[in-house]
């Protein structure tokens, strides 16, 4: 089965950054960070989810550990806006944004360019494991280089349980 269009424009924007990364495609699915992880036998924490948020009007990317969830908070007082005013964005928003559908975003090969923000908890790792445009692909990539090639600024993304 040859790989879909999407796969295909992530793999060519990842050429045109110099890297040299392997896509690889599954016969199960990759949708969620479980299911990357099981793929390709790493630890949750090591996939990258890359999740869509809209905070007043402005589309942002936000690169996560599969381990983590963002807290919206940290979101709102990075980009100097009200916790109201961020939200997820749905289907339609996330395609129209990057040209991906949920379950297979790429922070490479966005139709539009977006502000980047990857939690600081992925630098723990030398390499993640990041979704290639489908629900089915995705390839490792060195955290250094991902943080390079897609301009992220690195800022700590995660909600943190406060024990009482």
């Amino acid at each position: 089965m040859p790989p879909s269009p999407s796969t295909l424009r992530v793999e060519q924007a990842l050429r045109e950054k110099g890297l040299q990364c392997q896509i690889i495609e599954f016969d199960q699915s990759t949708r969620t960070a479980q299911e990357a992880a099981d793929a390709v036998n790493c630890q949750v924490a090591r996939i990258v989810k890359s999740l869509l948020f809209v905070a007043a009007e402005q589309a942002v990317m936000c690169l996560v550990s599969g381990a983590n969830q963002l807290d919206e908070r940290k979101l709102a007082d990075l980009l100097g806006v009200s916790r109201k005013h961020v939200q997820r964005a749905n289907a339609e928003i996330t395609r129209q944004a990057t040209g991906f559908a949920i379950g297979g975003v790429s922070p490479f090969g966005l139709v539009n360019p977006l502000p980047i923000f990857l939690d600081s908890d992925l630098q723990a790792f030398e390499s993640v494991w990041v979704a290639a445009g489908a629900p089915n692909a995705v390839f490792e990539i060195a955290t250094v280089a991902l943080c390079s090639a897609t301009q992220a600024h690195v800022v700590d993304l995660a909600k943190r349980v406060q024990h009482e």
